[in-house]
């Protein structure tokens, strides 16, 4: 094999030795070169524009009756996101990793976590998701990986490896380092490695050729089996500079910037978006990622449908100036970015709608966090991020974790505390669910170009009231939203002489006519909304 070919005698006895390395079956390390190999895509143009759903694939559903969801659990449920209406599914990450758990601390960056499945379970999901015109995105950790993972403990075994510059090493800790309240120098192996997330995940030396080479070579891995891209993880830290200049540098930037041309120019319809909670708008810029998370306006979101005046106006004005390519979300997998929306909103149901109708009829890509569209809670008294990630409620069955796996079997972690009220089983058929309501506005972005892709124009706040227009050359929409719990007026200017305007939502509600100066006052109910498109 070629990684024992490339170790000296030396090597493999210092890689015995490694305190590094456990017991266990072996870690596979495929590091050959890899050439694109575009499958093609038939995905629509566009597609990256529809709704995701972001998938913890650990929590999703199990199909094999061992208290773990899986990727066979995922494709049986991909008749549920078609009809949904989304167009695209985040996996969170589904290669190996240490922790067999959130999956951020990689061991083999081409292999898939035995638990959720194999290769072909992947490639079956991929297919089928296609075959409904979901596109798939996963997971890719760029900046670190996994202290067991084998490049790492080739790197620490012996500074003569050819894998010694795969990371980033001293003799000595260098001082003066504060990376979020810790020094991010650890030992091993007689040196120090540098380790952003702490000494389980060491950075990768992304100046290095082949370490950059070794994570191209894997993205064409995972692209030329039909994959539509990727959603990167931790991208501000690629590259380190000083103990100072240790966040978003201009070569992290550039890095990414040629992982979008990696893709561009050899693959058709693939799509990235990088998490950076410091800076996103920059990293959505041509000159980066192209598209990044919205980091900061889920909480003006979430208090805006709370009624709070500030956060209307914030929310109003922020695609004022961000590019249109950011990815907006309510809440995700990490508690810094808040608890579940039902968590953060409790038993006020209209602010619920109203949040999930602000950020879903916006500008951006809108990612739905799995059970968001349920009203799922999560469940207290879980350390960390865990009680984000929780298995998903299909049915009321306490006996199946909510229908998450087969009655009986103990899931690997407890259902969500309101499992037995809020779950797609009791929500399918009722008009009246917020399964129905996430329906009914992914249905709108669907059907409406403006909505979906449009420019964002005109907004503007009243109180407690909001209004924006999306338009494209062939089509003008107006939102109105009203967050107060008292009915609100809002006066809409230059709107075109007698314009007429049919009403999207609610569907069947009466047409609205602009006066002779292009001006139409609107009522609105108390934490109501509503879409209008112009008629031609």
């Amino acid at each position: 094999m070629r990684l024992l070919a490339s170790l000296t005698a030396a090597s493999v006895a210092l890689l015995a030795a490694c305190a590094l390395m456990p017991a266990g079956e072996p870690i596979p390390f495929d590091r050959r070169p890899v050439p694109a190999a575009d499958p093609g895509s038939t995905l629509p143009e566009g597609w990256q524009h529809g709704a995701f759903m972001e998938i913890f694939v650990r929590a999703w559903r199990d199909s094999d009756g061992d208290g773990i969801g899986d990727l066979r659990g995922l494709t049986e449920s991909l008749p549920y996101l078609q009809e949904l209406g989304v167009k695209g599914i985040w996996l969170m990450p589904i290669t190996r990793s240490a922790d067999h758990d959130h999956g951020y601390a990689v061991t083999d960056f081409r292999g898939i976590e035995p638990a959720y499945g194999t290769l072909a379970d992947f490639d079956a999901l991929i297919r089928e998701a296609h075959a409904r015109g979901i596109g798939v995105i996963m997971d890719y950790v760029i900046n670190h990986a996994a202290r067991e993972h084998p490049a790492f403990r080739l790197s620490t075994a012996s500074t003569t490896d050819a894998l010694r510059d795969w990371f980033i090493w001293q003799p000595e800790a260098p001082s003066g380092w504060d990376v979020w309240g810790k020094h991010p120098w650890y030992p091993a192996g007689g040196a120090f490695h540098y380790a952003t997330f702490g000494p389980h995940m060491p950075d990768f030396n992304l100046r290095s050729p082949r370490a950059l080479a070794y994570h191209h070579d894997s993205l064409r891995f995972w692209l030329n089996r039909g994959l539509d891209g990727f959603r990167f993880d931790a991208v501000p830290h690629l590259i380190e500079n000083s103990a100072k200049d240790w966040n978003d540098q201009p070569e992290s930037h550039a890095l990414m910037r040629d992982v979008r041309a990696l893709m561009r120019d050899g693959y058709r319809q693939r799509w990235m978006v990088c998490e950076a909670t410091a800076n996103p708008q920059r990293w959505a810029g041509a000159d980066s990622c192209g598209a990044a998370f919205a980091f900061g306006l889920e909480h003006q979101l979430i208090d805006a449908a709370r009624g709070k005046t500030e956060a209307i106006q914030r929310v109003a004005a922020y695609f004022t100036s961000a590019p249109p390519t950011m990815a907006t979300m309510l809440s995700n997998h990490d508690i810094f970015a808040g608890k579940r929306l039902r968590d953060q909103l409790g038993a006020d149901d209209a602010a619920y709608r109203l949040a999930a109708a602000t950020y879903l009829l916006l500008p951006g890509t809108p990612f739905i966090y799995y059970g968001e569209e349920i009203g799922m809670a999560g469940v207290d008294g879980l350390p960390g991020d865990a009680p984000l990630r929780t298995p998903m409620s299909w049915t009321a069955d306490p006996a199946s974790a909510g229908g998450f796996t087969r009655p009986g079997v103990k899931p690997f972690r407890p259902a969500s505390d309101n499992a037995a009220t809020h779950n797609v089983a009791a929500q399918r058929t009722d008009p009246a669910s917020v399964l129905a309501h996430y329906k009914t506005l992914l249905a709108l972005r669907n059907g409406l170009p403006s909505i979906a892709v449009g420019r964002y124009e005109a907004p503007q706040v009243a109180g407690q009231a909001m209004a924006f227009q999306r338009a494209t050359d062939d089509e003008h929409t107006l939102v109105l939203i009203n967050y107060g719990k008292a009915p609100a007026t809002i006066r809409i200017d230059r709107l075109g002489a007698n314009a007429r305007y049919a009403s999207e939502y609610p569907a069947g509600g009466a047409r609205t006519q602009a006066d002779a100066d292009g001006r139409v006052h609107f009522a609105l109910a108390p934490q109501s909304f509503r879409v209008l498109r112009r008629e031609r």
